[in-house]
Order: C-alpha cells, then sequence, then structure tokens
C-alpha cells in the first residue's frame, strides 16, 4: 500500500491523475495516432472481458458447497432425532424390566438369606459335631489309655478354638473351651499324678543341701523312661495348657502384682509347673498367713530360702528334666525354668511386703536391701538371664520408688548432719599413711562419697534408665546441699585460712569434684548421660540450652559440669583467700627489706663473703614455714596450685614494692640477686627443679640491674633509641631490641620496663 501511494503522489507529495499518467504511459507525446488508441481500447475491452469471467466464476462455484454442507447439517440432525427416539424406547424397556425384576430380586434375596442362614447353621452343626466327634475320640483313647492320641485330639480341639478367636459365636466358643478346659484337665490331672509319682521315686524336691536325693532302686532305667515319656506329653499339652491358662487369668482379673505373678506362671512349661507345686505349697505354708516365718522384718528368710531351693534342686534339673526336655525337641532350659517358677513366688511376696512397709523407713529400707542383694546373687550364682524379669521392676514401680527416693534423700541428710558434727569431721584417717594420703580427704568427705557411691550401687542394677536418671538427680542435689554446708563452715573458718579447719574443707572440695571427674568418664555414666539426652529428662537436662545439651550428646560435656563449675569456682575462692591471707603476713615481715638501703650497700669486691641480707630473714622464715604449712595441710594437688600461686605473688611483691621502689648501687643490685638466687628460691626448690621459673619478674629485674656498666650503657642507649625511633629496625638492618633482651635471658620484661630498671641503677660513668 505505501507502494501505491508512493505511486500516486509526484515528488513534493501532491497526488495526480492516475489516468493522465497512464496515457503517458500508453501513448506518449503522439496524441494524433490513432492506431494506439485502437489498440489500447481493444486491451482493456479484452481485459474488461476476463475480469468479468473470473468474477462470474467464483460467484457461481460458492453456492453448492455451502448447500452441501447445509445438507450434511440436515442429515445429521435427522440421524440425532433418530437416535433420540431409540434412546427413549430402549430407556422405557429398561424400566419396564427393572421395575419386572424388583419382585423376583425380593424373593432371590429372601431365598439367599436362607440359604447363608442354613449354611451358618450347618457349618455350626458341622463344627458342633466335629467337637463331639473329637471328645468322643478323647473319650475312647482315654478308655484304652491310648494317651498320645487322645492328646492329639485335644490338640485338635485347640486348633479349633483358636480358628473360632474372631467369629461371633460366643456360645460355641464357650462350649468349645469348656470342653477343652475338660478333657484337658482330665488327661493332665492324670498325667501330673503319674509324673508326680515317677518325681516322688526321685525324691522330688530336695529341699536343703544337706537332704542329698537317694538313688531310685534298680529298676532306675525304667522310672527315667517313665519319667521322659510323661515329660514329653505333657510338653504336647503346653498348647492347650496355655489356652486355659489364659481363660483362668481373664476370668479372675487381680491387681497388677499378682496378675504379673500369676502369667510368669503360667507361662512356664507345664512339667515345671507341676514341679513348683510342692515348692509353691512349702512357701506359702512357711511364708503367708499366721507363721512365725512370715515376718516383714525378717524378708532374707523367704530370699534365702529360695535361693536354697534353686542351688539345692539345679542338679536334679540338669540331669533328670534337662535330658527330657531334649529327648522331646525342646530348648527349655530345665534351670532357668525352675528359676522363673520360685522368682514368681517370690515376686507376689515382695510386691505385697512392700506395699504394707510404706510407712515403715526401715523395714523398707531393709527389704530393698535384701531385694538387691537376692538379685544381684539370682544374676550372677543361677545363671539367670538378664532379659526374663526378676525382682527389681517391683521397686521401679511409682508408688515404691518414689518411697525409695523420698527414703534415700532423708537418710542420706540425717547422714550427713551426723558427719559434719562429728568430732573428727575435719581429720583424715589415713594421715599416717603417706602412700594414700594423697588427697588428704577429710572423714565428712570420704564418708560422704561413699554414701553417695552406697547409692549408685544401689540404683546400678535397675532395668529402667529413667528411674535410674532420678536417684542420679538425688545424688546431684545431695553434693549441691553438701557444697552449701561446706560453704557456711568455710566462712566461719575464713577468718584464719591456715587453719585446720580451712584447709580440711578445701581438700574436701578438691578430694569431690576429683571423684565426680572420675565418675565423668564412667561407663554407666555415659551410659546415663546418652539415655538423659534420648528421654529428654528434664529432671536432669533441665535449663540446658540446645547447645549444651549437644556437648552432652557428643560426650563432650558430663552430667556433672554444673556441680564441678560450682565446686570449682568455691576452690578458686577458697585459694584466693588462703593466699591473701599468706600474703598479707609475708608482706608484713617484709617491710624492713622493703625500706632496706639498697643505694649504701657496698660493692661485692668490698665484701668477702656474701651473705642473706638481715632485713630479709624475718620474709624467708615466714615464707619456710607458710610452705611446710602447706605441704602439711594441703593435698598435693593443692599444695601445687598453693605454691605457685604464692610465688607468682610473691614475684609481683618483690618486684613492685623492692626493686621498682628503690635504686640501687652495684653492691645494693648484688645483694639483691644474692638473696633471691641463693636464698628465697631454693626454698620453692624442694617442690621443682627450677623454681626461678616462677620468678621471671625478680630473676630478669636482677640480671638487667648487674649487667656491666659497659653494657647497661649500650642498652640503655639502644632503648632510648627505640623509644625515640619508630622506624622499623629490620629495614635497617639492626636486631629488634626484644632480641637484645632475650639473649640476656630478659623475655618477660617489656623494653620500656628494663628501660625503667636501668635508670633505677645509680652507678653510671661520669657520676
Amino acid at each position: 500500500m505505501s507502494g501505491e501511494k508512493d505511486d500516486m503522489c509526484d515528488d513534493s507529495g501532491t497526488p495526480r491523475d492516475y489516468g493522465a499518467d497512464f496515457l503517458d504511459k500508453e501513448v506518449g507525446n503522439d496524441w494524433k495516432s490513432a492506431k494506439k488508441v485502437v489498440e489500447l481500447l481493444d486491451r482493456l475491452t479484452e481485459e474488461n472481458m476476463a475480469l468479468e469471467e473470473q468474477v462470474l466464476t467464483v460467484s457461481s462455484s460458492g453456492p453448492p458447497k455451502v448447500s452441501a454442507a447445509l445438507s450434511a447439517a440436515d442429515e445429521a440432525r435427522c440421524s440425532l432425532e433418530v437416535l433420540l427416539q431409540r434412546e427413549q424406547h430402549v430407556s422405557g424397556m429398561l424400566q419396564q424390566h427393572l421395575q419386572e425384576a424388583e419382585l423376583w430380586m425380593e424373593d432371590l434375596g429372601q431365598t439367599c438369606s436362607q440359604v447363608d442362614f442354613i449354611e451358618r447353621h450347618m457349618k455350626y452343626l458341622q463344627c458342633l459335631h466335629h467337637i463331639e466327634e473329637l471328645s468322643a475320640a478323647i473319650q475312647q483313647c482315654l478308655m484304652i489309655s491310648s494317651v498320645w492320641d487322645a492328646i492329639r485330639a485335644v490338640d485338635s480341639m485347640a486348633a479349633l478354638d483358636s480358628g473360632l478367636g474372631q467369629s461371633g459365636c460366643s456360645h460355641l466358643q464357650d462350649f468349645l473351651r469348656e470342653t477343652l478346659c475338660f478333657w484337658h484337665n482330665i488327661i493332665k490331672d492324670r498325667l501330673s499324678s503319674d509324673f508326680e509319682k515317677i518325681l516322688t521315686q526321685l525324691h522330688w524336691p530336695v529341699i536343703s543341701p544337706s537332704s542329698q536325693p537317694l538313688s531310685p532302686a534298680a529298676s532306675s532305667q525304667d522310672v527315667d523312661g517313665q519319667l521322659e515319656v510323661l515329660v514329653t506329653q505333657l510338653l504336647a499339652l503346653q498348647t492347650s495348657d496355655d489356652l486355659v491358662s489364659q481363660r483362668a487369668s481373664a476370668s479372675s482379673r487381680g491387681p497388677a502384682s499378682n496378675q504379673s505373678a500369676s502369667s510368669s506362671s503360667a507361662s512356664l512349661c507345664l512339667p515345671v509347673q507341676i514341679m513348683m507345686l510342692p515348692l509353691s505349697r512349702r512357701f506359702r505354708f512357711h511364708f503367708h498367713g499366721n507363721r512365725q516365718t512370715n515376718s516383714l522384718n525378717k524378708p532374707e528368710w523367704y530370699l534365702t530360702q529360695v535361693l536354697i531351693w534353686m542351688g539345692s534342686n539345679a542338679p536334679f534339673m540338669d540331669e533328670k528334666i534337662q535330658p527330657a526336655l531334649e529327648g522331646a525337641g525342646s530348648s527349655i532350659s530345665a534351670r532357668v525354668e525352675l528359676c522363673r517358677g520360685l522368682v514368681s513366688l517370690v515376686q507376689e511376696k515382695v510386691a505385697g511386703d512392700a506395699a504394707r512397709l510404706l510407712y515403715d523407713d526401715v523395714l523398707f529400707c531393709h527389704l530393698v536391701e535384701e531385694v538387691l542383694q537376692f538379685e544381684k546373687e539370682l544374676r550372677s550364682n543361677h545363671s539367670y538371664p538378664p532379659a526374663l524379669p526378676g525382682l527389681l521392676y517391683i521397686l521401679v514401680e511409682d508408688t515404691v520408688l518414689e518411697k525409695w527416693l523420698a527414703v534415700e534423700k532423708k537418710m542420706a541428710v540425717e547422714k550427713m548432719d551426723a558427719m559434719l558434727s562429728s568430732e573428727g569431721a575435719w581429720s583424715c584417717q589415713y594421715k599416717d599413711i603417706s602412700d594414700m594420703d594423697e588427697l588428704k580427704a577429710p572423714d565428712s568427705a570420704e564418708t560422704f562419697m561413699t554414701l553417695l557411691q552406697v547409692i549408685t550401687d544401689r540404683y546400678r542394677a535397675l532395668p529402667c534408665p529413667a528411674a535410674q536418671l532420678r536417684f542420679l538427680r538425688l545424688q546431684t542435689e545431695l553434693v549441691d546441699d553438701f557444697r552449701i554446708r561446706l560453704t557456711q563452715v568455710m566462712k566461719v573458718e575464713s577468718r584464719c585460712p591456715l587453719g585446720v579447719r580451712y584447709c580440711a574443707i578445701l581438700n574436701a572440695v578438691n578430694y569431690i569434684s576429683t571423684i565426680l571427674r572420675d565418675w565423668a568418664d564412667d561407663v554407666f555414666f555415659l551410659q546415663l548421660q546418652q539415655a538423659a539426652v534420648s528421654l529428654g529428662e528434664e529432671a536432669v537436662l533441665g535449663g540446658l540450652g540446645m547447645m549444651e545439651v549437644g556437648r552432652l550428646a557428643s560426650l563432650e560435656g558430663s552430667l556433672f559440669d554444673g556441680l564441678l563449675a560450682l565446686l570449682d569456682r568455691l576452690k578458686g575462692d577458697m585459694l584466693g583467700r588462703l593466699l591473701e591471707f599468706l600474703m598479707k603476713d609475708t608482706a608484713e615481715k617484709a617491710k624492713p627489706y622493703c625500706q632496706e638501703r639498697w643505694l649504701s650497700l657496698p660493692s661485692q669486691q668490698d665484701q668477702s663473703t656474701m651473705s642473706l641480707s638481715s632485713s630479709a630473714c624475718p620474709m624467708m622464715l615466714c615464707v619456710r614455714d607458710r610452705l611446710l604449712d602447706l605441704h602439711q595441710l594441703l593435698s598435693l594437688p593443692l599444695f601445687q596450685l598453693a605454691w605457685q600461686g604464692l610465688a607468682e605473688r610473691l614475684d609481683n611483691f618483690l618486684y613492685q614494692e623492692v626493686i621498682l621502689s628503690n635504686h640501687f648501687s652495684d653492691g645494693g643490685a648484688a645483694q639483691l640477686q644474692f638473696d633471691m638466687n641463693r636464698n628465697l628460691f631454693p626454698l620453692f626448690g624442694h617442690y621443682c627443679k627450677r623454681p626461678e621459673n616462677f620468678f621471671k619478674h625478680v630473676k630478669e629485674a636482677c640480671i638487667v640491674l648487674c649487667l656491666a656498666v659497659g653494657s647497661a650503657v649500650l642498652l640503655k642507649s639502644v632503648l632510648k633509641e627505640t623509644e625515640l625511633d619508630t622506624r622499623d629496625w629490620e629495614g635497617r638492618g639492626d636486631p629488634p631490641p626484644e632480641s637484645v633482651l632475650n639473649e640476656m635471658g630478659v623475655y618477660c620484661l617489656a623494653p620500656c620496663d628494663v628501660l625503667i630498671l636501668l635508670n633505677l641503677r645509680a652507678s653510671w660513668p661520669g657520676q
């Protein structure tokens, strides 16, 4: 379009006549030539006719396609109407068919329900008939003494009872179980009677170690064979016996403890259940009712008796019953089964006694001690598997555990009061034995940690980590309580820090810290630490952030970190008070030495021999006596900290009050160095190889003060240049002043300090 517009406009952009342009192009300037006009007219006429034909062709070809589309649409509409009519017809026929079939469906549903009802009744009757057949078969087998066939029939009945477990036929189940119980009890009674006779012949049970079983007669092989057969038959009745026992326990709902004991007894294999009967009768005869042997203050009587029965009857179980069990293809341990049966008797007894002793602290503690001792012997001497429950689960029940914790805390507090108020609370029982007196722990601290160790030994075997963590929490509370008591006594004794009681308290704090650090690395407490993290025990982890809990989980920290921080703070405070007291006494004795006329002392050449300054004698004697007192009163680790702290404070005191507060002649500097190197430092030489390393300020000050005059002048000029010129010494090629001082043996003092010391020298060239 833009090109056409360009053709229709002149150069100036004004439109022009297309016809004039066309004539100019076709005719040119020859306006009088008629031939060109005729040719032009003929050509235009032909083009016009061609255009008309094209238009007619296009206009005539359009209507046939449109008409074809319209006809196709009409046909589709007609087909749709036909389909709709057919759909209406079919729908009507379907509705009519459904109405006719509905009556048939109702009749058919009733018929199917009747068939299902009859089928269920048939199955019910078949099952009932099968039960009666099994019952008749059992009766027939028992009449002809075919025990094995009767047992197999009882097993089939037990399997049928298990199959009907999900059935809603309660009456059928009751009938089946009653029938099963009936025949099971008959067979069991018969086998039990025979089994008891055989056991009697074998002199079961062995009541005491002194009553050794007599050897049976010559028919011992027959007795052993009968024993093996009876054991095998009784084991075959185990399935039905478990079902009967479950029904009996479900019908009689007793206390939780009785339920656990009865369930433990029911899970015993049937031969051992029968063997337990005479022992159970004896146990109940002696330790229940109004018998004198049934005494609440003597739980060791029945616990010891049970352990005796275990040991006395173990050989019989190993020699007689175990081969029979193995012959029957059973993997049961006869000795363990006997122990389980006897433990079930004790469980019931202990649970009852514990509930009755909740209000008697003394008898309750005695019961706990005896139970723990019984559990220890049961596991160690009788090989009772750890996976099987003993008596400890009774002690971790809520009411019993709460009582146990309360009694432990009460008795521990009473013992703390007694031990701290005793006359020998702050004396050490090993003070005369040097090899055992390294920590110098006073009796109160040692008795207290022994008390905590006994508590640990008591709860170590508990099967519940949550219960163990509660005892650990109790121990941490007791340690913190003991720390507070020590702090109170320390404040009273702080008027005389070098006294025996004050140092004994300091030893006690250090001793407790040492033991707790050892516990932190103990496997048992590490396992408790992991249990506390996994259980999220707030009683132990209370107040700890995520970072602290993470450190516990990675074993970087310990459960005693909080207590150790408090104890270390107390130890540091007490050591600080002690050292302040020592320095106050030493400073008082050192006043004459501080006021010594160091400028007027003669030079070393003017003296025949060097000797200790008379003004230093009181200070030296005080330091010596205090070191001896510390060594005698403090434990070795504390003494190391004490004399090193004293050396550090004494070093600062002498440097500030003696050296920096005076001017020194050559003789004064030599005398000071002699007093230090030959008198003060050797006092500490008994406790380390190089005591001068703990008096760095004094030692290096003596080196500077005793320099030769020439070396002192050169060093002073170097240090002054360093003070005035801040340029890089390495860039000049000269060594830095620190390296010069290091070559002289001065490492602690800074160049400015050395310059101050040089200015304290009184003798310089030209003076």
